[in-house]
């Protein structure tokens, strides 16, 4: 490409950078952009304009919204006891596309990790112990993943509100629903097993 086109390798270098693109995609959403100018490349532009100068993070949940506070904080009847602790933003959009929880979240910002030097200081550990203090919180339900420090950092929450009196619990895991055991992993046919329920 020449140099005269450093508008359009930018944008490509960018877009590269975007989870699940790499410079090939990026080049063919960029062209794709580009052909489609009027209904695909200015509506976008405006909108992550409007994007960058809106967005923030809730400063209770740490969900993303428009406002200090977002829309499931500020909404009256989700203050039912309960707070869904998550580990990204990510993970608290995919529970609410679910429409099964009718609680408040809490957003860590990750997950412990002692590899990537990762602590409770540097997630909103801390701002959780004190809204279960502060809220009236009756649940915590820990949807963590299912990884190893996913793992270390429900335990480590447990060991925090252990003498709160908070009822703790975790997503079941295993076998999702029309899943065949032959394509399961072993961790997921081990945790499905040992949280067998009777009939």
């Amino acid at each position: 490409m020449s140099s005269k086109n450093t508008d359009i390798d930018n944008l490509i270098a960018l877009m590269a950078k975007l989870p699940g693109l790499g410079p090939r995609s990026a080049r063919r959403a960029v062209l794709h952009l580009i052909k489609k100018r009027s209904i695909l490349l200015n509506p976008l532009a405006d909108a992550l304009f409007n994007v960058a100068q809106t967005a923030r993070e809730c400063t209770l949940c740490g969900n993303i919204g428009t406002n200090d506070l977002c829309e499931i904080c500020t909404n009256g009847k989700r203050q039912n006891g309960q707070i869904c602790v998550v580990e990204d933003v990510a993970d608290l959009w995919a529970m609410e596309r679910a429409s099964a929880f009718k609680g408040r979240y809490h957003v860590l910002g990750g997950s412990l990790s002692a590899l990537d030097g990762v602590g409770p200081e540097e997630l909103r550990i801390p701002l959780l112990i004190e809204r279960v203090k502060n809220e009236g919180v009756q649940e915590v339900v820990l949807a963590l993943n299912a990884t190893v420090d996913g793992q270390t950092t429900a335990h480590y929450i447990a060991d925090q509100l252990e003498d709160m009196d908070v009822e703790l619990s975790l997503l079941a895991q295993g076998v999702p629903i029309g899943g065949e055991l032959d394509y399961l992993d072993d961790g997921t046919i081990t945790a499905a097993l040992a949280a067998r329920k009777a009939l």
